[in-house]
């Protein structure tokens, strides 16, 4: 194995663990004293109506961004991206979590409430994470181009798995499917900056996903949010000028398509997204 590839799995493995020990740590710690009916703000009812802890949302930030700050293989601006684009987004969902209201929903909804001068929670995490996606782009690109290209992509992966986040384990389960093979072209090639960045909310993620299947916990938009945003930034860390463009118009496409269609009856309609989608989950419920 050429020693750029040994180099960065060594470096990966690092990034994955931190960040699986770190938010099993943090989501221990924040659910240490959770009342027993689960009432308080980061209490939400899941889609059978069942009250549910948004803590996860935390823990993986907490993970993701202690592993970002501790994962060898990462140069300071590239780590101060990771940071950023992670914290912030984390931030910024956390935010909605608590004060969000469902009066408008979507990028539609929110930029039209906002034109009228009503300035939703969800107008304010929307240009915020376009603010933080710009800044973590900043620090990774070459260019004025580049850098709203890749601001756009950081936060428009952010938003789109916020949009997955419906189901259990639903939103963790495209992020493995997608940041995976991203993962593995990033070692072949011998990019381990892209590697490490991949594999730190992978692992974060990973060791979240029993509770999130189990319908203990979910992301909310904090999790989602920093998972989508540090995915994003590895994407654009490790693709070409090619591959950037396509990225960014599939993540325009499909949060277009959020607008009219539900991603949730679209799995539901096909064999193998569902059979994925209900892997280790309860059964659904039947009437």
């Amino acid at each position: 194995m050429p020693a750029s590839r040994a180099r960065g799995l060594l470096y990966a493995l690092a990034g994955a663990a931190i960040g699986a020990a770190a938010a099993r740590a943090a989501y221990a710690a924040f659910t240490r004293n959770r009342p027993a009916d689960l009432s308080g703000r980061w209490t939400r009812k899941n889609h059978r109506g069942e009250p549910i802890t948004l803590l996860e949302g935390p823990a993986f930030v907490a993970g993701s961004t202690a592993a970002a700050a501790l994962a060898p293989g990462l140069t300071p601006r590239v780590r101060a991206a990771a940071l950023l684009a992670g914290a912030g987004s984390g931030a910024l969902g956390a935010y909605d979590d608590l004060y969000g209201t469902t009066s408008s929903k979507g990028f539609k909804g929110h930029l039209s409430a906002l034109s009228r001068g009503e300035v939703t929670s969800g107008a304010v995490k929307i240009l915020g994470i376009g603010a933080t996606g710009l800044g973590a782009a900043a620090l990774v690109s070459q260019g004025p181009a580049d850098i709203l290209v890749n601001g756009a992509t950081i936060a428009g992966t952010a938003n789109l798995a916020n949009l997955f986040d419906l189901r259990p384990g639903r939103a963790i389960k495209v992020a493995l499917l997608t940041g995976g093979p991203l993962l593995a072209a990033s070692l072949l090639r011998g990019s381990p900056a892209a590697a490490v960045l991949a594999a730190v909310p992978l692992g974060a993620a990973a060791a979240l996903l029993p509770d999130d299947l189990g319908e203990r916990a979910m992301l909310g938009d904090a999790g989602a949010n920093a998972l989508g945003a540090l995915l994003g930034l590895a994407a654009v860390t490790k693709l070409g000028k090619p591959g950037r463009y396509v990225l960014l118009g599939t993540v325009v496409a499909l949060t277009a398509a959020a607008e009219k269609v539900s991603f949730t009856k679209v799995i539901a309609g096909n064999p193998v997204l569902n059979r994925i989608d209900m892997l280790g989950r309860r059964p659904a419920e039947t009437v």
